[in-house]
């Protein structure tokens, strides 16, 4: 089995890494952490690219860090029985999380809800719910408890 976790560093993929870490899987499992670099490339305005730029080599820091941590946890509650690696990519999250499922063949994406009501999807889109739609395997959307939801409120 082929696990594709997506990860953001967000309280909500904490829960989803947590989710993944506590389950027994099958011999032979294999789980692929991925973070994805929100880069933002339609900014026709040169003004803004020093700032993009800048920002951008911070999200690429945050990233091995967010990376770090979720692979981290994974071995140290699933041991090194299953194959467990991490990948970052840049570009858009919800695509690129459908593209590298279908690339890599995964037979299941996990990935964290952050719970936003109908205004902020339409606002923010969500990550989430278009995997949801799309993605060619089957996808988990977990959900935070309400005591972690208020903590980050």
């Amino acid at each position: 089995m082929k696990v594709l976790l997506a990860i953001d560093g967000s309280t909500f993929s904490d829960v989803a890494i947590d989710e993944v870490a506590m389950r027994s899987w099958p011999e032979g499992t294999e789980i692929r952490a991925l973070n994805v670099v929100h880069v933002i490339s339609d900014w026709p305005d040169p003004i803004f690219y020093g700032v993009r730029l800048e920002a951008l080599v911070q999200e690429r820091k945050e990233s091995r860090a967010i990376m770090d941590k979720a692979t981290t946890k994974l071995l140290e509650s699933l041991g090194e029985k299953f194959a467990i690696t991490g990948e970052i990519l840049e570009g858009s999250p919800k695509k690129l999380i459908v593209r590298e499922a279908e690339n890599w063949k995964a037979d299941l994406i996990i990935v964290g809800s952050h719970g936003r009501g109908a205004i902020g999807k339409l606002i923010l889109g969500s990550v989430s719910s278009y995997v949801a739609s799309h993605a060619k395997c089957s996808v988990e959307i977990v959900q935070a408890k309400a005591n972690v939801v208020k903590a980050v409120a």
